[in-house]
């Protein structure tokens, strides 16, 4: 469990589902994604989470506000393909009704922190389609810099950003 000012990250739980599913369903949501998930896609990220846990010791986690216990998103790591190299990745949703309030860039930097103190990563990536604004500001927050553009099958355009822990470490 990651503490901060407003959040609370933990891992998931299959009760998370409702709440989860009203985030990944929605089309604004998940503009960015080829699709909105389904009930079986939003089961399946909970599952492959809950299996990144045990493989990793990490995975990406519940976002719950700390004052009401409402699960607000999801923020983690996770070992994502990046332009064909498998690499250390913060991903984050958070609800629509709490974009622009800066829960998101809380919790990135609760996970950049996290992963920098309990893993062995030099650096740590953010990838995001080149039409996700939010995403890619949201990384700029958490002090990291473009460092690869490249196609994909999936997103047309990538745009990855990094960090290091040498960068990270002066931030401190």
């Amino acid at each position: 469990m990651i503490e901060t000012e407003r959040l609370i990250l933990r891992e998931y739980t299959m009760g998370d589902f409702e709440a989860l599913y009203e985030i990944v369903s929605d089309p604004e949501t998940m503009q960015h994604y080829p699709a909105p998930f389904d009930v079986e896609r939003t089961k399946g990220w909970i599952s492959w989470n809950l299996e990144n846990y045990e493989k990793y010791g990490f995975g990406l986690w519940a976002v719950v506000l700390k004052k009401t216990g409402e699960f607000i998103g999801d923020c983690g790591i996770t070992i994502q393909n990046i332009d064909g190299e498998m690499l250390p990745e913060i991903g984050y949703h958070i609800h629509k009704k709490y974009w622009r309030k800066g829960f998101g860039k809380e919790a990135a930097i609760a996970v950049r922190d996290w992963a920098f103190e309990h893993t062995d990563y030099d650096i740590i990536y953010s990838y995001m389609k080149y039409t996700n604004v939010g995403s890619y500001n949201t990384a700029i927050a958490n002090g990291m810099k473009r460092v690869k553009v490249y196609a994909d099958s999936k997103n047309t355009i990538s745009y990855a950003y990094a960090i290091t822990k040498a960068e990270w470490e002066k931030l401190r």
